[in-house]
């Protein structure tokens, strides 16, 4: 089986979605994120533009490989809430996002079975104004190696058409390419075979 080495996103926040029920409101969010401290930022901005509301729950996943995820009820009775949320960034399989539900209660209670569809419903309203995108998994090489070398870099570079994200030209050059993960292998041993060129992988 061939290993995944793509994963898929969302290209920017969406556009704020409501959905009601017995008079209470749920408006949804999602975002991309890249780390935790994106989290924190979008809820603060959103118990500001909220503040009135009763509960800001969330969930959210980062990581392309190797995930890790929260979910958070804010108040809510347990799971009925941060889980649905979650379960919709399973579904639309989707990674570095975090998806907000604001809540807005209506005075009538909707017992356990009807906030989960409401969070439920929610969270699939927010990801499904999204624009969801298809990234690859790539690694990152620092290639070094003197400047005559550089025409033979160069010309591999060109023609396995590799995305370079740093370049320092001088007597000692440096260019960081990023390579996708399948390809990642027969890269290396390109370089590996040119005599004074040097590669490694940059750990993330």
């Amino acid at each position: 089986m061939e290993e995944k080495d793509t994963y898929r996103t969302i290209l920017k926040p969406s556009e704020e979605t409501l959905f009601k029920d017995r008079n209470s409101k749920f408006f949804g969010y999602a975002f991309p994120i890249e780390t935790e401290d994106d989290v924190k930022t979008h809820i603060d901005a959103l118990k500001k533009q909220h503040h009135s509301a009763r509960h800001w729950c969330y969930a959210y996943q980062l990581g392309k490989e190797i995930v890790k995820y929260r979910t958070n009820d804010d108040g809510e009775p347990s799971n009925s809430a941060g889980m649905p949320i979650y379960g919709q960034i399973q579904s639309y399989d989707v990674t570095n996002v975090l998806i907000v539900v604001v809540r807005y209660f209506g005075g009538v209670k909707l017992g356990v079975g009807g906030l989960i569809n409401a969070y439920r419903t929610g969270a699939q309203m927010a990801l499904a104004a999204s624009k969801i995108v298809e990234r690859t998994i790539n690694i990152d090489f620092l290639v070094s190696f003197d400047y005559p070398e550089m025409n033979k870099v160069m010309r591999i570079i060109k023609e396995k058409n590799l995305n370079i994200v740093t370049q320092k030209l001088e007597l000692n050059c440096q260019i960081t390419i990023s390579v996708r993960k399948k390809n990642a292998l027969e890269i290396e041993a390109i370089f590996n075979t040119l005599y004074k060129v040097d590669i490694k992988t940059i750990e993330s």
